[in-house]
C-alpha cells in the first residue's frame, strides 16, 4: 500500500477520536565575575556572559551522563496519559451522550471546561548500556498496563509516535520528525537570544539560570529556561516550550521538561522527563476542543561498572507475551516511583463502565474499523483493506477488490490472507493468497508461502518487494496523465524463509516460480526470441537472497506482523537474486546484485533531506519482463521513489545507478514573504537522476513493440519545487509538485513539465 494511504489512515485516527471518545470519556574557575543583565537590550555573542557559561557547559559535556561509565544499567517507568479538553456543558448535553453521560462524573473542571481522560498506559522497562570495546546499548519491557482504546494499538502507538528520545546536549532536538535547534548547542546563539537571570539552587545544586528566547518568533522555535551546575557546567534542569506560532500539523503547542540528577558531585543523569501535547483537527487556538498527551518518565536504579558480558546484549528478551507483560498490583505500586492520581485511577474504572455499554462498543468498532481499514469480524478475521476496494487502469478498467485476513489479536504469530478483484473492462476475475507463521519471537524465524493470478504494472520499482499481497499504485491509479497499456498478467507461486540473527538486521530467501505475459498483446507486447523461436509467455523460475538493516529502527508488537514507529532510521537492503533455468521449465539463468539505500536526515532548522539511492546489475542478457526499468509515473499522483516525468518502459536497463534527493524547508523561506507566511505553506525542492545500459543483446533477445532505450550517454535528470501544507486551520495534508525535465526531451512522448498532488500526513 502507498505510504501515502498509511499517512491518511492516521490522519482517521485524529479525525475521529476527538467524537469517540465522548462517548468513553567542575569548579568555576574559567569565570572570575558574573553580571547580570536585568535589561532587555540584546548582547552581542561575546559580550553576553550567558555564553562563556555555555561555552564551559559544551567544553564539559563529555564528562556528564552515561558517557562517562564503562557500562550501566537502570530502570525506567513511562506513563502515557491522553485527555479531551475544554469540553462545555452544551456539548455534554448532546443526543450522542444518551446512555453514557456518566463518563463525565469522572471528568475535572478547568476554567470552567471539562478535561476528560480517555487512556491512560504504563510501562515499565530495563535498560543495559556499554561503552567498550563496542558500544551497545539493550532496552527491555518488563511490565505493561493499559486503559482506555487500549485494545487498538494504534492510538497507544501514535502516541509513542510522538515523542523522540531527546539529548538536551545534540545540536539538533527531533520533535515530530522536525529539527529544532537545541539551545545548549554551539550554534545556539544564531537562533536564541540568551538572558543571564539570578542565580537559583535547584535540588541542592547552585546553578546559573539562563532564559532563552527565539530570534524568529514565526518559524519553528522554542524558548524557556536552562538551569546549569556552577560547579560542573551540566545542565540540572531543562524547560522548552514552542512558540505560539508554531507550524506543526494537528499541534497546538508542546512543553518539555528534563530534570537531572547528581548523585555525587561529579555525575548527571537523567531523572525525570515530562512531556505534553495539545494537538486538535480544526482550530490552533488554546480553548478549542483538543487533545493532549502527557508522557511522564522517571529514570532510577542506576548501577554502573558491573562488568557487563556481551550474553546480557545478545539475550533476545526483548518480546515477551501478553501474559508475561501482565503484573500484579503489588509490581506496580513497586515499581511506580510516583503514586497515581485519583484522575489516572479513574480511568480504570471507567473504562470498565464503558466496555459493557453496547453503544461505545459501536463507536469504538466504527474507530478501529476506520484507523486500520480492516473490518474484524468475531476477533477472528478482518475484511478488508478497505481503503484498497477501487481501482482503475487501462487494461482492467474499473476495478473491485475484496479481502480478508486472519487477526485474533495484534501480535498473533501466523496469519492468513487472501484477496479476489474482477476487471469490469477486461471481465477477469483475479486473487492472491499468502499465509505467514513466525515460529520464534526472539529471532523472529518465520515462514511463509503464497500465489497470485494478477494484473500488474511491472518496473514501477527497481528493489521490488517479493511479498505476494503488494501491489504497485501505478497498477490502480484512478487519475493517469495519458493511455497506459503496459501492463502485464502475472501468475506467481512463492514460499519464503526469514530471520533476523540481529536486532533490526533481517535475511531472507525467497523461492518463486512465476509466467508473465503482456495483459494486452494487441497495444503492448513482451515477446522474446530463445533458440530463433519466438515466445509470448516467460516462465521464471527464481532465488531472491536479501539482507535488510534498519539501525536504530523502532517497532512495536512482537507477532508476525510489526508496526513501524517513525524515526531518521537508514534503511539498507542488498539483494541477489538467481534465475534457474530449466526448473519447472523455467526460460533463463540469471544472475542480478541490487542495493537499496534510504534515509531522512534533519539539518537542524534548515529542514529534513531524504536521500534514496539504488544501483544494480543483470550480468546475462533476459528478456523485458526480466530487466531493470527506471520506474516512471504516468500517474498524477505522488508516488515515492519514481521519476515523475518518465513514461512506464521509458528506459530499460542491463545496470543502472540511481539518486533522488527531495529536501522539505518547513516554511522556513516562505515564512520571510508577509502575506504568503499566513498560509502556513511550506517549501519543497527535489532533484531526481539515473543513468544506466542496455547492451545490443538485451534488445536484440526482445520483440517488443516499445523502442528500448537506456540513459547510457549521459545521466537522466528531473527537478522542481513543490508546496506542501496546504488545507486550512490544522488539515493541512495537500502537496502540490511542479515537475521540469531536465533532457533527452526528444524521447517519443516526452514530457517537458508535469504537475503531481497527493495528501501526505506530515506534523
Amino acid at each position: 500500500m502507498p505510504k501515502n494511504m498509511n499517512y491518511f489512515k492516521l490522519l482517521l485516527v485524529f479525525t475521529f477520536l476527538i467524537p469517540i471518545v465522548a462517548f468513553s470519556q567542575i569548579k568555576e574557575k574559567n569565570i572570575d565575575a558574573v553580571v547580570i543583565k536585568s535589561s532587555k537590550k540584546k548582547l552581542k555573542k561575546k559580550d553576553n556572559p550567558a555564553y562563556e557559561i555555555l561555552q564551559q557547559v559544551w567544553k564539559h559535556k563529555k564528562n556528564n551522563g552515561l558517557s562517562q561509565f564503562q557500562d550501566y544499567q537502570y530502570n525506567e517507568y513511562e506513563k502515557i496519559q491522553v485527555d479531551v479538553i475544554n469540553l462545555d456543558s452544551t456539548f455534554t448535553q448532546k443526543k450522542i451522550f444518551n446512555k453514557v453521560d456518566f463518563i463525565f462524573k469522572y471528568a475535572d473542571t478547568v476554567d470552567n471546561k471539562l478535561s476528560l481522560p480517555i487512556y491512560f498506559n504504563e510501562t515499565v522497562y530495563k535498560n543495559w548500556g556499554k561503552k567498550e570495546p563496542v558500544k551497545k546499548e539493550k532496552k527491555e519491557v518488563l511490565a505493561n498496563k493499559g486503559s482506555g482504546f487500549s485494545s487498538n494499538e494504534v492510538v497507544a502507538n501514535t502516541a509513542k509516535n510522538l515523542y523522540k528520545d531527546i539529548n538536551i546536549y545534540d545540536n539538533i532536538l527531533n520533535f515530530f520528525n522536525i529539527g529544532f535547534t537545541s539551545p545548549v548547542a554551539k550554534d545556539g546563539f544564531m537562533s536564541y537570544d540568551y538572558e543571564l537571570l539570578s542565580d537559583q539552587n535547584y535540588n541542592s545544586v547552585d546553578c546559573y539560570r539562563i532564559k532563552y528566547t527565539p530570534k524568529r518568533k514565526d518559524v519553528l522555535s522554542i524558548y524557556g529556561m536552562l538551569y546549569i551546575s556552577k560547579e560542573n557546567y551540566a545542565v540540572v534542569r531543562a524547560t522548552l516550550k514552542s512558540s505560539k506560532n508554531l507550524n506543526v500539523n494537528f499541534v497546538n503547542n508542546f512543553y518539555n521538561e528534563l530534570d537531572f540528577d547528581n548523585p555525587n558531585d561529579s555525575i548527571f543523569l537523567p531523572k525525570k522527563n515530562y512531556q505534553e501535547i495539545q494537538m486538535s483537527i480544526l482550530s490552533k487556538k488554546d480553548k478549542s476542543k483538543s487533545l493532549v498527551i502527557k508522557k511522564n518518565t522517571t529514570f532510577s536504579d542506576y548501577l554502573f561498572n558491573q562488568n557487563l558480558k556481551d550474553e546480557v546484549f545478545e539475550q533476545k528478551t526483548e518480546f515477551l507475551s501478553d501474559e508475561q507483560l501482565q503484573k500484579d498490583e503489588n509490581f506496580w505500586e513497586e515499581n511506580r516511583k510516583t503514586p497515581l492520581s485519583e484522575s489516572e485511577k479513574n480511568i480504570y474504572v471507567m473504562m470498565d463502565e464503558l466496555n459493557n455499554v453496547p453503544k461505545f462498543k459501536r463507536a469504538v468498532k466504527l474507530y478501529e474499523t476506520l484507523a486500520s481499514g480492516y473490518y474484524n469480524v468475531g476477533n477472528a478475521i478482518d475484511i478488508g483493506d478497505l481503503y484498497s476496494t477501487i481501482g482503475f487502469n487501462d487494461v482492467e478498467g474499473f476495478r473491485v477488490r475484496v479481502g480478508a485476513r486472519t487477526f485474533f489479536s495484534p501480535n498473533d504469530m501466523w496469519r492468513a490472507a487472501f484477496y479476489t478483484a474482477y476487471g469490469f473492462k477486461d471481465g477477469q476475475i483475479k486473487y492472491g493468497f499468502e499465509a505467514r507463521k513466525m515460529f520464534n519471537r526472539d529471532n523472529r524465524f518465520t515462514i511463509g508461502i503464497g500465489t497470485r493470478r494478477d494484473v500488474m504494472q511491472l518496473g514501477a520499482q527497481l528493489t521490488t518487494d517479493e511479498g505476494i499481497m503488494t501491489r504497485s499504485f501505478a497498477s490502480s491509479g484512478v487519475l493517469n496523465s495519458g493511455n497506459n497499456f503496459n501492463l502485464s498478467s502475472v501468475n506467481q507461486t512463492s514460499a519464503f524463509a526469514a530471520i533476523d540473527p540481529f536486532k533490526n538486521f533481517t535475511v531472507r530467501l525467497d523461492a518463486t516460480y512465476q509466467t508473465i505475459k503482456s495483459a494486452n498483446p494487441t497495444k503492448f507486447s513482451l515477446d522474446f526470441y530463445q533458440n530463433n523461436q519466438l515466445f509470448s509467455e516467460l516462465k521464471d523460475s527464481k532465488l531472491a537472497l536479501s539482507i535488510t538493516a534498519r539501525p536504530g529502527a523502532k517497532f512495536s508488537r512482537y507477532g508476525v506482523d510489526r508496526y513501524e514507529h517513525s524515526t531518521l532510521a537508514p534503511t539498507f537492503v542488498l539483494k541477489y537474486t538467481r534465475g534457474l533455468e530449466g526448473v519447472f521449465n523455467a526460460d533463463f539463468n540469471y544472475n542480478k546484485l541490487q542495493f537499496y539505500y534510504y534515509q531522512p536526515f534533519l539539518l537542524k532548522s534548515f529542514g529534513r533531506l531524504i536521500l534514496n539511492v539504488e544501483a544494480g546489475k543483470n550480468f546475462n542478457t533476459v528478456p523485458l519482463a526480466l530487466q531493470n526499468v527506471i520506474p516512471g509515473n504516468q500517474s498524477y499522483s505522488l508516488i515515492p521513489n519514481t521519476f515523475a516525468l518518465l513514461n512506464y518502459y521509458e528506459f530499460v536497463t542491463d545496470e543502472y545507478l540511481s539518486f533522488q534527493a527531495e529536501h522539505h524547508f518547513n516554511g522556513k523561506l516562505l515564512s520571510y514573504i508577509p502575506l504568503i507566511k499566513k498560509l502556513k505553506l511550506r517549501e519543497v525542492a527535489f532533484y531526481r537522476t539515473a543513468i544506466g545500459s542496455l547492451s545490443d543483446a538485451s534488445k536484440n533477445i526482445n520483440s517488443t513493440n516499445i523502442l528500448l532505450s537506456a540513459p547510457h550517454h549521459k545521466p537522466y535528470y528531473e527537478y522542481g519545487f513543490g508546496i506542501e501544507n496546504i488545507g486550512f486551520g490544522n488539515i493541512r495534508m495537500l502537496r502540490i509538485d511542479f515537475n521540469w525535465r531536465g533532457n533527452y526531451l526528444e524521447n517519443p512522448g516526452a514530457q517537458k513539465f508535469g504537475i503531481k498532488f497527493g495528501l501526505q500526513y506530515n506534523y
